[in-house]
């Protein structure tokens, strides 16, 4: 098989692409010039569906992989499978995340690797697979953290664990990785609730403690991650805390 042609234009590969705050940053990036890969589990019909937006938009722009990050053997193929349709890596958004309440006492193993696998695992070594293409590029990573990595909350421990821990390896590769890669994270607070509902109490006073009184959207995360990869360009090793100001009250 021939190797592709490289995109004349930057690509980016994004992590759980196809909704949400993922797919916000897929159309920011897209918008800023990019091409993207987009990375989907299994919503495979959205998708297609923002692949096809995309692509209508320009022509060739985009593509849409399943791969179950869980699975490691998937890992380093979604990178050999970017470079083979776009023939370049520019930049790597690790945004797929595993969430749910593990409440102390009744986690289990399984519970913990399947968040840890997602949440950490696979954005490490999707950075060790896609970094010699990042460097030749001069390319970026950003890792989609969570303010709960500093400021947990009861019942989702395992959660802010891995988030904690995946925070700890943004800084490290920001080191591994310099000069040519800058490696830099965001760390969103209320930005979607939860697909499953949320307690309105939670809710409340979720927006209680944020200073800016209002919870974040998506377009705000996508643009974080737009500047981080883009703009940035002497900044690698932080945490944006994309949290109206959570942070703040200490």
């Amino acid at each position: 098989m021939s190797t592709p042609a490289p995109s004349e234009r930057p690509v980016a590969l994004v992590t759980g692409a196809a909704r949400r705050i993922g797919a916000a940053i897929s159309r920011t990036l897209h918008a800023a010039g990019f091409d993207i890969l987009l990375h989907h589990h299994a919503s495979a019909g959205e998708a297609e569906a923002l692949a096809a937006e995309l692509n209508a938009t320009r022509p060739g722009s985009a593509h849409a992989l399943a791969a179950d990050l869980r699975d490691f053997d998937r890992i380093p193929e979604l990178v050999a499978q970017c470079i083979g349709h776009f023939g370049r890596l520019d930049a790597l958004v690790n945004n797929a995340s595993a969430y749910y309440a593990t409440p102390f006492g009744t986690v289990t193993p399984a519970q913990w690797d399947e968040l840890f696998a997602v949440n950490v695992r696979a954005p490490f070594f999707l950075a060790q697979a896609a970094a010699p293409h990042l460097a030749f590029r001069g390319g970026a990573i950003v890792n989609l953290v969570d303010a709960y990595a500093e400021k947990p909350r009861a019942d989702i421990s395992v959660h802010a664990g891995s988030k904690a821990a995946l925070a700890g390896i943004t800084h490290a590769l920001a080191v591994e990785l310099a000069p040519k890669v800058r490696v830099n994270g965001v760390a969103p607070g209320a930005i979607l609730w939860p697909e499953d509902g949320i307690d309105p109490a939670l809710q409340s006073a979720l927006i209680e403690r944020t200073p800016l009184a209002r919870a974040g959207t998506a377009e705000e995360v996508a643009e974080a991650v737009r500047w981080l990869l883009q703009d940035a360009t002497y900044l690698t090793g932080e945490i944006l805390r994309l949290d109206g100001g959570r942070n703040a009250l200490g």
